[in-house]
């Protein structure tokens, strides 16, 4: 098999996932949700400061995606195993790198789709007021980012259960372990022999690198490594068919 034949096998499978999310109102339900309590927390607090800056809607994402993201991986695996489609999905002539990889990007396209409308936040700050674009693209970034890494690891759990539920449960607590680790209340209990090992691979310290808008290799490449390890392991799960 070439690359090209490689990389069509994951687009149709891309494609069939991505749209089973909005051949379900669930979806736009969840899209609905994401724009309403973002858009209400940021303004709530937007006027009462009266500086035009979009810093704190930034600061709101992590925790609207430690709900949002297990939500959209909850049913990626979980489902199938229930279901018993996966048996079918994974006789046919594609890797599992291949399911892997196109039910990771499904789910990272729709949060995407899902950031993307609510760019309405930063066109209605700057006409308010003068707007500083950097911290802008930073904090869309690192939220696409920190949305990407949720996913990876929302999607492994998913791979280890047949419940929905509980993938979401499991997935919201691992995503806020993984999140706040590095976070300075946690760190000043920690040992200091561990606090900069700690900072390291909490999600959230890179998170807010990038989204002062100082963009950071290290904090790309983290990232990127963190998402590849859980797609690895899922991969991992899959290859064992644990499931049987």
């Amino acid at each position: 098999m070439n690359k090209l034949q490689y990389l069509k096998i994951i687009y149709i499978l891309f494609k069939k996932e991505l749209m089973s999310y909005f051949n379900s109102p669930i979806a736009y339900i969840f899209i609905g949700v994401f724009l309403i309590v973002g858009n209400w927390l940021f303004f709530n607090a937007f006027f009462l400061i009266g500086q035009a800056s979009v810093r704190n809607y930034f600061s709101l994402l992590p925790w609207i995606f430690l709900f949002l993201s297990p939500a959209i991986t909850m049913r990626l695996w979980a489902e199938e195993k229930k279901s018993g489609t996966i048996e079918f999905l994974l006789t046919l002539p594609v890797t599992d790198w291949q399911v892997v990889l196109a039910k990771f990007f499904s789910a990272l396209a729709f949060l995407f789709f899902s950031l993307l409308l609510s760019i309405s936040i930063p066109f209605s700050v700057a006409w308010l007021g003068n707007l500083d674009m950097g911290p802008v693209i930073g904090g869309y970034l690192g939220a696409l980012f920190l949305g990407g890494s949720y996913l990876a690891l929302g999607l492994f759990i998913s791979s280890l259960t047949k419940n929905q539920i509980i993938a979401f449960i499991l997935g919201l607590v691992a995503c806020f372990t993984a999140f706040i680790i590095g976070a300075d209340f946690v760190l000043a209990g920690a040992p200091a022999a561990l606090a900069p090992l700690m900072k390291f691979i909490g999600l959230g310290s890179h998170f807010n690198n990038i989204a002062r808008g100082v963009i950071d290799t290290k904090d790309i490449i983290y990232y990127l490594s963190f998402i590849f390890l859980f797609l690895w392991l899922n991969v991992r799960v899959i290859e064992k068919r644990s499931w049987k």
